[in-house]
């Protein structure tokens, strides 16, 4: 019998790492990072709130937050299978965006301007809040391109596990850019009594993070390719059922942290999702030695 390999995908395409050929999405990733760090220090020193509207907080989990999803996505973005112009354009306008995006955020902030929803603000706050406007806009638009890349039959054949794990994520960050533009219409992340899409808005980003994370790992383990395909639609269903059950939720006008069907539903799919992920990790560490043997170490029996 052959050697178990960590994925159907030939070597050729096992070379493919995650980063490769995307420094400059890490580095702007990694800027994200640096600008939360000094809201942060700011927030400590100063308080958060700036006079009229600024709110120096929301910039440290903006940048914070965007960072993250840059960084998750320049892992994910070399097995996209897109053309090296259409990358390269995904890249340079997700560089040009984003940068605008932290800038808006820090500075109309610390100038005490809302730079999203600006209230009795000058000119120049408007025209930064529209172009904001426009700027989320196109980073939704370049993403749906690069979505697409994942959703072709040669790339998901490249690598069938990796994949599938990445095709739930992006699901689950188009629920994520629908409660953004959801928030943009409402002019505010508060809807009803006690709802807050940011919840929403937020937790699907995560699944860049957690979902290919556990299909990387499947794909890692010595299992048969139908249970490693089992389990990462496992985590992913699960994952996207809980989006859902928070949407439900934040649709009534309801907090997701009552004691309800909901909110207790989104829990437990969460709960069955990092169970499901958590026995994948213990499974790849069990079949290390299996699915990349040692190599010899060329001394003489």
């Amino acid at each position: 019998m052959g050697k178990v390999t960590a994925s159907s995908g030939t070597e050729e395409n096992r070379r493919i790492r995650f980063f490769e050929g995307e420094k400059a999405l890490v580095l702007v990733g990694l800027l994200g990072f640096l600008l939360a760090g000094i809201c942060g220090l700011f927030v400590l020193i100063r308080g958060a709130e700036v006079a009229p509207g600024g709110d120096i907080s929301k910039a440290f989990s903006f940048n914070a937050a965007l960072g993250i999803f840059i960084l998750s996505t320049a892992a994910i973005v070399p097995f996209s299978g897109l053309k090296a112009r259409t990358r390269a354009v995904f890249r340079r306008g997700y560089i040009v965006l984003a940068l605008y995006a932290y800038g808006a955020e820090t500075i109309q902030n610390a100038r005490g301007v809302n730079p999203r929803f600006v209230e009795d603000g000058s000119a120049f706050d408007h025209v930064v809040g529209n172009v904001f406007a426009f700027v989320a806009l196109m980073l939704i638009v370049l993403y749906l391109v690069m979505a697409v890349g994942y959703f072709r039959s040669k790339t998901y054949a490249r690598r069938p596990e990796l994949i599938l794990g990445i095709r739930y994520s992006m699901i689950a960050v188009l629920i994520s850019f629908s409660a953004g533009v959801w928030i943009s219409m409402n002019q505010g992340r508060f809807v009803g009594a006690h709802g807050n899409i940011i919840w929403l808005h937020g937790l699907g980003f995560h699944a860049l993070q957690a979902i290919p994370l556990a299909a990387w790992l499947a794909e890692n383990t010595a299992l048969p390719n139908a249970a490693r395909r089992m389990r990462i639609h496992g985590v992913g269903i699960a994952f996207l059922l809980g989006l859902a059950a928070i949407g439900c939720q934040t649709l009534q006008g309801e907090s997701i942290m009552q004691w309800s069907a909901l909110p207790i539903a989104a829990g437990c799919c969460f709960l069955a999702a990092l169970a499901i992920g958590a026995g994948v990790l213990l499974q790849a560490a069990k079949d290390r030695g299996k699915v990349f043997p040692a190599k010899p170490s060329g001394r003489a029996l």
